[in-house]
């Protein structure tokens, strides 16, 4: 009995201190519970600053990457249209689908078109196309008939044989309105006026080399002969003459007191201007390479001076022994 008395309180004191024990551990598992939220959010937080740089240099790089191929491809249709390339739009789908619905009506008219076809008298049929009549004399012999109506080609020789700067129509025009082309960010869309009575729609690839109020309402060189090419959709009529490099662009400068339509020819080239080049004798695509801004900023083509009559030089603002295009 005495035993048990002492015992008793030994007992009671270690159920308590298991209870605070057991306690205790549960707190202290709440707090590493916790400890470890707070480190996972930190190390979400630190991916997060360290990711977020690296994905706005990766956009950046992307922005820069679209514009460069958006440019490339201006240029790509500027070449393949100064070469005569004919631009066609990509197709949307309704066209596609308009395309597929005339194609089967045409068939279905065409079916229906040969079971009505009626037979020759007799009853038989008519013979296939390979086929002759036994009665219809060969004529593989005979003098070929003269065509009607068709001139003789070799006949009708152009006026200005002579391939140089003098076949180029360049007047000087007036940029009347101009806007960023809806489809291309590298595009403008000009309103021209070159003394016709009417303005000329231009299509060209300057918006990172000048600004659209720089653009507006300048006076500049245009070659007015090159054949219409549609660019990005829009048909344009004519070209912008600029001194160029791979990194600047300038759009040339007229001399003071030219009026609009003034013609701009070369020193010593006094043909007359082609109505309108024909893309497949390469007319521009030979005369380019001599045209150039020389030393002195003056445009020439062989070293002879573009000039208008009476009234100076074309020059370049800045750029010299450059390309003009």
């Amino acid at each position: 009995m005495f035993v048990a008395r002492v015992f008793q309180p030994i007992r009671m004191a270690s159920a308590s201190v298991l209870q605070r024990l057991n306690q205790r551990t549960k707190e202290a598992e709440n707090i590493i519970s916790e400890l470890k939220g707070q480190i996972e959010n930190l190390r979400q937080s630190a991916a997060i600053s360290i990711s977020k740089p690296e994905e706005d240099r990766l956009r950046i790089e992307n922005e820069e990457l679209r514009k460069d191929i958006e440019t490339l491809k201006v240029q790509l249709i500027l070449a393949e249209a100064s070469n005569g390339v004919r631009q066609i739009p990509l197709p949307t789908m309704k066209g596609r689908e308009m395309s597929s619905s005339a194609k089967d009506g045409a068939k279905v008219q065409e079916e229906a078109k040969v079971k009505v076809e009626p037979k020759d008298n007799g009853g038989k049929e008519k013979p296939s196309k390979g086929e002759k009549k036994k009665d219809q004399p060969n004529t593989s012999d005979a003098e070929p008939k003269a065509k009607k109506g068709k001139p003789d080609k070799k006949a009708a020789a152009p006026a200005n044989e002579n391939v140089d700067v003098s076949r180029l129509d360049f007047r000087v025009g007036k940029i009347v309105k101009v806007e960023k082309h809806p489809d291309a960010d590298t595009l403008y869309l000009e309103q021209v006026d070159v003394g016709e009575g009417k303005t000329r729609t231009v299509v060209s690839g300057l918006v990172k080399h000048i600004t659209l109020a720089e653009m507006q309402d300048k006076v500049a060189v245009f070659m007015c002969n090159l054949k219409p090419a549609k660019m990005r959709g829009v048909l344009s009529e004519a070209m912008i003459m600029c001194a160029s490099t791979p990194e600047k662009v300038e759009i040339l400068n007229v001399p003071k007191g030219a009026a609009i339509g003034d013609k701009v020819f070369a020193e010593g080239y006094t043909g007359e201007p082609d109505a309108m080049l024909n893309p497949k004798k390469k007319i521009w695509e030979a005369v380019k390479p001599d045209l150039r801004v020389n030393k002195n900023k003056v445009a020439t083509y062989k070293g002879a001076a573009l000039k208008i009559e009476g009234k100076g030089e074309i020059t370049s603002p800045s750029l010299s022994d450059v390309a003009i295009q």
